[in-house]
């Protein structure tokens, strides 16, 4: 009965021993298994983070660029405003010179188209300020334009025509012109007066 009661009872020990050794690597298991999920969670933890910061930095970025946009949108208006105005306030202007600054635009004006055109006849259009103007000094203009181009021409008064100012010269037989009213060469030279004025109001 002793020897069975000492077998039993090493059976028990090992059986113990056993048991120990199995909840010890459990347990062993559990804290690495545990160990990897927290290094996991917090691996995913960091990369949420640095794509919300990401997404929070691009976010910011194209606010950042919309502001500015909007801004530079809203002084390309107000350049636009104030240029056109200044356009507006140069038509007046224009429009208003007294007979002593406007006589000898008239003139320039004239012999420029006249050159242009290159024929003994020509035929001169504008509103009826400017053509009372020049009929009122129609020797002395035709005279300063002989003088000026070096040859003879002939120069006849044509339609009154809605102008702000400014001639329309053209051939006897009105198949070549030259547009030399204010507005039109306004028209013509808007790119240049624009950066003229964009150079004096902006910079």
């Amino acid at each position: 009965m002793e020897g069975a009661k000492l077998i039993i009872e090493e059976i028990n020990r090992e059986a113990e021993q056993k048991i120990n050794y199995i909840l010890n690597q459990a347990k062993e298991e559990a804290e690495k298994i545990k160990a990897e999920a927290k290094k996991r969670a917090n691996a995913k933890a960091d990369w949420i983070l640095r794509k919300a910061q990401t997404q929070a930095e691009i976010e910011k970025q194209r606010i950042i660029a919309n502001a500015r946009l909007e801004a530079r949108k809203k002084k390309l208006a107000l350049q636009e405003e104030m240029i056109t105005e200044v356009l507006k306030a140069l038509k007046e202007r224009l429009s208003n010179l007294s007979k002593e600054e406007y006589y000898p635009i008239l003139i320039d004006l004239a012999v420029q188209g006249i050159r242009e055109i290159n024929e003994t006849e020509v035929l001169i259009s504008s509103n009826r300020a400017t053509l009372e103007l020049i009929r009122e000094n129609f020797e002395d203009f035709r005279s300063k334009i002989i003088e000026k181009i070096g040859r003879d021409v002939e120069i006849k008064l044509g339609d009154e025509i809605a102008t702000i100012g400014g001639i329309l010269i053209q051939n006897s037989d009105r198949t070549v012109r030259v547009d030399n009213r204010f507005e039109a060469r306004m028209d013509r030279l808007r790119s240049e007066l624009r950066t003229e004025i964009a150079n004096v109001l902006f910079r």
